[in-house]
């Protein structure tokens, strides 16, 4: 550990600042064995600062000259002033001021974070320790405040400094438990994203994955998967027909209909990855006799924005294209499929950023499919699913836009075994790849992701499931968010937790289908060996029926 790191470290060390000792992380009841860090080569260390701790999310050039170095900092400056404006950064500036002026030290967003408990409680991990490097600066070079570096604390300012603060920005999922918390309402997640942003927009620096390979590449090609809108169309209709032979259930899933009321746009990791699941949505909207449709124009078949976790500018080039596609169809609204950043995207910054004629109403899936299974239109049987089922909550529809019962409103119908994750709901624990860190491997961050940012979610599986913790249970967690699938698939996958604890992980819409009576069983459990859902839910009704055989007994003997 880290006990004596002082904020002033970020300008004066030398080389690397922080380093995590792995034999310092928790110890967890699932067997998620710490991952070692992988040694930076020298080509690394001379061509990348690599200089803050074992991980390196930026890939920031290394000066080789002062005046490179002096450039660094002069164009970071010039993105402070533009960050602190209203002309530039009218999407955020009130709540980022307010975060600059009324922080008191206090420490409670330490004791909410996830990163902070589960790295041992290093110092660098604490919320307010990269906001307060910011703050200084703000407060020293930006508004230039008499006596600032006497009032507030001096904050050396040179190239350490910036590329330390930029890799700082992404040691933080962004889940902003740290602001629920905080007493006077100081949102270090907000600052954090808005230091991802400076570097993107002003310094031309950002991690490959969510610029060349996320957003550049969605609107270049229409997704950030590289599906075309052709291939969309095919791959879904492959889908079609697999699935309609497989559940006894003949669908198409609608393109491109003018007039219908309902716009459904995937995450398209969905089409890539889970098949299942784009299946599992046509079927419950064919079933519940939903006017719907999906789009092959361009960019309008992923909901994917990568921009939110980084760039405002291609945020909003990506929900423009969205709301384009909505409105030539002449739709009454878009239903946002397991996506919890693209909901959050389209909708509570969609407000933000796109002008007010260009708008279509937007709606979680959460909200759309507890109608449907609420208002009786599929016929559902329970014990098809009678099996432990735990929740996750995604961090950018639950705790950001407050949509908390419509899921639980449907798990509390449809599987009786469900019980809660401790911390639940709006106090739930980021799954550990949020703000994009479920796509990224280099450089150490999936070892990140195993040890610190993903250890905090597998305490509360194994909190859930802890009277059948064992393999001989099977047990799923429901994750009705594409990016978070993708994160607890892989450190499930890793530690090969599969097997040891027969943990299987899937959407929402596949548990619905599955407790549909008119659909055989359908989905691909990870959790057992890649066992079909139609064996364990035969096992499941056995047992269900059992139960319920010897609970009749009982009655008939007390009635005796």
């Amino acid at each position: 550990m880290n006990d004596n790191l002082k904020i002033t470290d970020v300008s004066t060390v030398k080389d690397q600042m922080v380093s995590i000792d792995i034999k310092d992380l928790p110890i967890l009841p699932l067997d998620v064995k710490p991952m070692p860090w992988k040694p930076f080569t020298d080509a690394q260390k001379e061509n990348t600062a690599c200089i803050l701790d074992e991980v390196c999310a930026l890939n920031i050039p290394m000066p080789k000259s002062p005046a490179e170095e002096e450039e660094l900092v002069n164009k970071f400056l010039t993105g402070m002033c533009k960050l602190f404006s209203k002309e530039n950064n009218w999407t955020c500036l009130p709540m980022l001021e307010t975060s600059m002026d009324n922080c008191v030290q206090c420490n409670s967003c330490s004791e909410a974070c996830h990163l902070y408990e589960m790295s041992g409680k290093n110092e660098m991990y604490r919320p307010n320790y990269r906001s307060e490097i910011l703050r200084r600066i703000y407060k020293q070079y930006v508004k230039k405040e008499p006596l600032a570096k006497w009032r507030y604390g001096d904050m050396g300012l040179n190239w350490k400094t910036v590329a330390r603060l930029g890799e700082l920005s992404y040691r933080c999922n962004l889940c902003r438990r740290c602001a629920q918390v905080c007493p006077i309402g100081v949102d270090n997640g907000l600052i954090a994203r808005e230091i991802r942003k400076l570097f993107s927009q002003e310094l031309g620096i950002h991690p490959p994955e969510l610029h060349d390979k996320g957003t550049m590449l969605q609107m270049r090609v229409g997704s950030s998967t590289g599906l075309t809108p052709e291939v969309i169309k095919d791959t879904v209709a492959s889908f079609d027909e697999d699935f309609s032979e497989l559940t006894g259930v003949k669908f198409t899933t609608p393109f491109d209909v003018q007039g219908a009321d309902v716009l459904l746009i995937h995450n398209a990791g969905e089409v890539v990855t889970w098949a299942e699941n784009v299946a599992a949505f046509s079927i419950i909207f064919q079933e519940a006799g939903l006017s719907w449709t999906m789009s092959s124009k361009m960019l309008a078949y992923d909901g994917v924005n990568y921009g939110l976790f980084y760039d405002d500018t291609q945020l909003a080039r990506i929900i423009l294209k969205h709301m384009e596609a909505a409105k030539e169809l002449g739709v009454k609204k878009i239903v946002i499929g397991e996506c919890g950043h693209a909901t959050k995207a389209m909708s509570v910054i969609g407000d933000r950023t796109v002008p007010y004629d260009m708008q279509v109403p937007r709606e979680s899936c959460y909200v759309t499919l507890r109608d449907i299974v609420m208002s009786g239109k599929l016929k559902l049987d329970p014990s098809r699913n009678f099996f432990p089922v735990t929740l996750h909550d995604p961090c950018n529809i639950v705790r950001l836009m407050g949509i908390v019962e419509p899921q639980r409103e449907i798990l509390r119908k449809i599987a009786p075994k469900f019980r809660e994750m401790p911390c639940n709901g709006v106090h739930n624990y980021c799954c550990g790849g949020g703000s994009g860190f479920a796509i990224m491997t280099r450089n150490n961050l999936e070892q990140w992701r195993n040890n610190i940012s993903g250890r905090k979610k597998m305490w509360q599986i194994s909190e859930a499931f802890k009277e059948c913790l064992g393999p001989e249970t099977k047990k799923y967690i429901c994750a009705p968010c594409s990016n978070c699938k993708g994160q607890i698939r892989d450190i499930l996958g890793v530690n090969k937790l599969f097997t040891k604890n027969s943990l299987a992980y899937g959407g929402l819409v596949e548990l619905i289908v599955n407790a549909m009576t008119n659909v055989n069983p359908f989905s691909i459990w990870e959790g057992c060996g890649e066992m079909e859902m139609v064996d364990w839910a035969t096992e499941a009704r056995e047992i269900w029926e059992a139960q319920q055989a010897q609970e009749t007994g009982n009655n008939s003997e007390e009635k005796k």
